[in-house]
């Protein structure tokens, strides 16, 4: 008579294990679909169409009495609020010839 075949339990992660990952999982999704549709990136607010233009943060910047020859630090913010791409050229050269 054939013996009956006896079952061996495979060993692996427990249920709430899997659960778990599976719930990261989905949240990990949920969170990346709301950043790709939120704006990931900040954007600013169309104020000109048409044509690029720049806006600074600051119109001014006060820095006190400073001692000549003492390293200064500022820092502007730089924001295209227009539609299409903005574009930075180098400068112009200017050269001065003696005698003109």
């Amino acid at each position: 008579m054939p013996r009956p075949h006896k079952r061996v339990k495979k060993e692996g992660p427990p249920g709430y294990v899997i659960a778990a990952a599976i719930v990261a999982g989905g949240l990990l999704l949920i969170f990346g679909a709301l950043s790709l549709i939120g704006g990931g990136s900040k954007r600013a607010a169309i104020e000109v169409t048409g044509q690029p233009r720049i806006k600074v943060d600051r119109e001014a910047v006060d820095l006190g009495d400073i001692a000549l020859g003492t390293p200064v630090k500022t820092v502007f913010a730089l924001t295209n609020v227009g539609d299409q791409p903005l574009r930075f050229t180098p400068p112009s050269y200017v050269e001065v010839v003696e005698g003109c």
